[in-house]
């Protein structure tokens, strides 16, 4: 099993949701985040903001469903043709076990 995390712009979490939903992956967890990437923020006139609001998802796959989840959200999530700053980011981590509480059963 594996985590996918997937930091994205606010706007596209909708449609990100939707599309995930759509192709069957339904489980996700979704919360509202703060960071800056290599951009260190934006300057707006006379203001800096280095904290630019995000949302991160975070969806637990089986290793063979990996790279459709990741089309996904790279298709959905980019904004613009080539993409643009501050699109996001999404990071790949192992998961040991899983398991579901109401049931005690191991596993996705």
């Amino acid at each position: 099993m594996l985590l996918v995390r997937a930091i994205i712009r606010p706007q596209k979490t909708g449609e990100v949701l939707s599309e995930l939903m759509a192709a069957g992956f339904p489980a996700v967890t979704k919360t509202d985040v703060f960071g800056r990437g290599k951009q260190k923020g934006i300057i707006i006139g006379d203001v800096e903001y280095d904290e630019i609001p995000k949302e991160m998802l975070l969806i637990v796959v089986n290793d063979e469903d990996k790279d459709d989840v990741v089309k996904i959200i790279m298709r959905v999530a980019r904004t613009g043709e080539n993409g643009n700053y501050g699109d996001g980011r999404i990071f790949i981590a192992p998961v040991i076990e899983a398991y579901t509480i109401s049931t005690g059963r191991q596993g996705l």
